[in-house]
Order: C-alpha cells, then structure tokens, then sequence
C-alpha cells in the first residue's frame, strides 16, 4: 500500500513541479489540491484493503473475504442454473465457510505431502473434461467465459480439485478394503440379484379382442395375427408394422416396451423374453387381451465377456552391474541352443531365469492375457506357433526366450462382474471413510473464524 501512496504522491509532485509557470512555480492552491489528492486515494486504498479481511484461520493458512465471496457467487450461480431455492444468506455463507475451511485443511496437507500438480497433468485433464462435455478448448474456454469464469480461474480451480482428489486418494483409499466373501454377500443379496439381472429390451404387438369374444372374432384376430407373423418372417419393419396395427399402450413408439428387467414385464411378457434370442420373432400368442407377438431388440446386463488367452513359459536374462547387454544376450542364445539341443525348457528356466515369480514353475507363466504384457513380448508371443520355442528377443526387462505351449478363448464374465461389485463396494467405502476422515482432520485442526 505504501509504495502505491509514494507513486500517488509522486505523480501529483511531478505534475505541480513541471507545471507550464516554470521548473518550481507553485501556488498555495495547487499544493493544497495535490494533498487532498494523495489524501483521498489514501482514504480510496484504505477502504479497498478493509473490504478483502481474514475471515478464518486454519492452521498456518488463512481465507480471505475475497475468497469466501467468489465461492459465494460460483454457489449462487449454480443453484440458480438448477431452479434450488436458495436458503437465507448467513446460513449459505456458513456452509460455503465450512467447505473453504475442510478445502484449505486437505490443500495444507497436500503441500506436506509434496503434491503438486504439473502444466502437464493439468493440461491433459483440462483437455479430458472438454472432451467429455463434447467441446473443442476453445469452446470451453467460451463456455466458461459465458458463466463468468475467466479460462486462468478455471485452470487453478481444477489444479486446486486435483490436489484435492489426491490427498483424499492417498489418506483415505487405504483405509478401504473389500474382502471376497462381501462380494459373495452383495452378489447373493435383493439389490445385488436385482442389479446382476438382465434387462431386455422388448417390441410388442396386440391383436385386440373384445370382453366375451366370440369364436368368429377369436378367429378373426388370430388369422390377423398369423398374417402379421408371416410378413414379419418375411422382412417387414416390426416397428411399422406395430405403429399400423397393434392395440398396445405402445403401438406409436414401434411397440418399443424400453429397458425393463424380467420382473418388471407381465408375466407372459417375461416368459417370452426369456426364452428368446436377440433379434428373434415370436409366433401369435393368445391371452384373454387377444393375439400377441414379441420381438427381442436387445438384452444387456448377461454380457458374455470373452478374452484370448495365452499359455506360456519363458526364461528371462537380465543385465546387471556384473553382466553387460551384450554379455546377457550371448547367455540367452546359449541357452536357445541348448533347448534346441534337447535339454528340457523348464530345467534351465528354474537353473538361470531371472524371472523369479516362475522360474520356481520352470518358467510357466500360466494363461495370461497378452494384453498385460509389455509390447515386444506380445509380439512375440502372438506369431510364434505352439509348441514352438522363440529366439532370444528383448524388452525393457531383458532377454527373454519363450515357448507358447497354448492357446484359447476364456469366458472371464464372472470375474468382470465380481470386479464390478468390487468397484461399487470400494466406492461406497470410500464415501463412507471420507465423511469419518473430513470429520477427523477438521476437529484436529486449529481454526479460527472472524466473520
């Protein structure tokens, strides 16, 4: 403040003692003008230091008003966008404090921590949100400037969310721990059965009959039906076909009944659903509501997940402070000529594989997906023939010779679905472990408000 007073002061001289009456011609007025001057940016630079005060200190932190108005107005904005009425201002003000003072909590321990978020990581994640919101950046940068956000706030609010994520990560992920047997639980339980079931997506036709049908017109509406069921056979549109004929609540959509589980259709619709394949037609069904004839569109939920695998054995040799590259190398095509030669692969795996975790194994790494495999051995691996033995190659790791002993198709479908519920299960956990965390740090730490 006091230079920006000496700059004040300094200009105000200049201006009197360079006047057009000569290098130090000064009136009584103008050196009564140049204080008043300097005294009312001083009263100006005063009221401006007065409106941005601490509000809260937090350990060795502390917020400022200025900060506690801009979240005040980003909440504002946001309620607003989505219609919530807002409650009165001090009980806001309270709220949006307490969510400033645990933010500070957690970005003071992520600075202990030594996190820090690069250009580079915030680039890539700046990029990620506007490619998921279907925006070139610079169109999010318009976007952002519509909402009152300038592109360089935005940058350090998402740098300042990214720490945030970070530390929450690292002192509360490990708390989190989800055992097989509460997968077993959750997969055996009402919510864990309803949220496993498959869903089928369902076209419906409706040959109405009336209340007390007579057998002509049971016999009219059949003979409809049939008719209907032999030009869809045939190729006609089921959709169209339902929008021109069926009495169904549905018959506008195509017969479209949408996503529905097998407990949320009537009974002789799940019946039929269950026992179709995708895209199949059924034959006229009678009820006492008429003829109807079904078509499955789609089901999801019963994915069959289906991965290549590979079964394979390898003997690996690493450099090291006593074995060059090229030293390495020289042992590995030895020990191809050797395999060659007749000595059993797995003898000389367990004898010199630096590969520990399968050289106890004779070097079988058991069926493995190629995709978990660094590039090179990949390669490798997909060309060579079965029961055929490779040439020494190398990756980042070493030397490597390898011998695919077979390969094959693994429905691994229950394993993504436990994967599943362990994902949903960590993430409920989590939830739960950071209210406990944020409710932790928040009482042990020193805080101080003045509003």
């Amino acid at each position: 403040m006091m230079k920006g007073l000496k700059r004040i002061a300094l200009a105000s001289l200049c201006l009197l003692t360079f006047s057009s009456g000569g290098v130090y011609a000064q009136s009584t007025g103008a050196t009564q003008n140049a204080q008043k001057l300097v005294s009312s940016n001083r009263a100006q630079l005063d009221r401006k230091v007065e409106l941005d005060r601490i509000v809260a200190k937090i350990d060795q932190d502390v917020i400022m008003q200025s900060e506690l108005d801009a979240r005040l107005e980003a909440v504002h904005r946001q309620l607003s966008s989505r219609n919530i009425n807002l409650p009165p201002e001090d009980v806001l003000k309270q709220q949006v404090l307490e969510q400033l003072i645990l933010e500070n909590i957690q970005i003071q321990m992520g600075k202990r921590g030594g996190i820090r978020i690069d250009d580079w990581s915030l680039n890539d994640a700046i990029a990620r949100i506007a490619q998921r919101n279907q925006m070139t950046l610079e169109e999010f940068k318009q976007n952002l400037e519509a909402d009152g956000l300038s592109f360089s706030q935005a940058r350090e609010e998402i740098r300042r969310e990214m720490i945030l994520n970070r530390v929450r990560q690292r002192q509360v992920a490990q708390r989190v721990q989800v055992s097989e047997q509460e997968i077993d639980n959750f997969l055996s339980s009402p919510e864990g059965l309803a949220q496993m079931q498959t869903e089928y997506r369902l076209a419906h036709i409706l040959i109405a009959t009336p209340d007390n049908a007579t057998p002509d017109q049971i016999q009219s509406a059949e003979r409809r039906a049939n008719d209907l069921s032999k030009q869809l056979r045939q190729g006609a549109d089921f959709q169209a076909m339902a929008i021109a004929n069926s009495k169904g609540q549905n018959a506008l959509e195509g017969g479209d009944l949408g996503w529905r589980k097998a407990d949320q259709l009537p009974t002789l619709f799940a019946e039929q659903a269950i026992k179709m394949s995708k895209g199949q037609t059924s034959a006229p069904i009678r009820s006492p509501a008429g003829f109807h004839i079904f078509k499955l569109m789609d089901t999801r939920g019963n994915e069959k997940v289906v991965q290549s695998q590979i079964h394979v054995r390898h003997i690996l040799i690493k450099p090291n402070e006593i074995r060059s590259n090229l030293e390495s190398q020289m042992q590995a095509k030895k020990l191809y000529e050797r395999i060659n030669a007749g000595e059993p692969f797995s003898e000389l795996a367990k004898a010199y594989s630096d590969d520990t975790a399968s050289a106890l194994n004779g070097g079988d790494m058991g069926w493995i997906s190629p995709e978990t495999l660094v590039p090179e051995f990949q390669t490798v691996m997909n060309i060579i023939p079965e029961k055929t033995v490779s040439e020494p190659f190398r990756t980042t790791y070493g030397w490597h010779i390898l011998e695919v002993l077979g390969k094959r198709q693994s429905d691994i479908s229950t394993q993504v679905r436990r994967n599943q519920v362990r994902e949903l299960l960590s993430n409920r956990k989590f939830e739960e472990e950071l209210q406990v965390w944020l409710r932790e740090i928040r009482d042990q730490a020193y805080v101080e408000i003045q509003l």
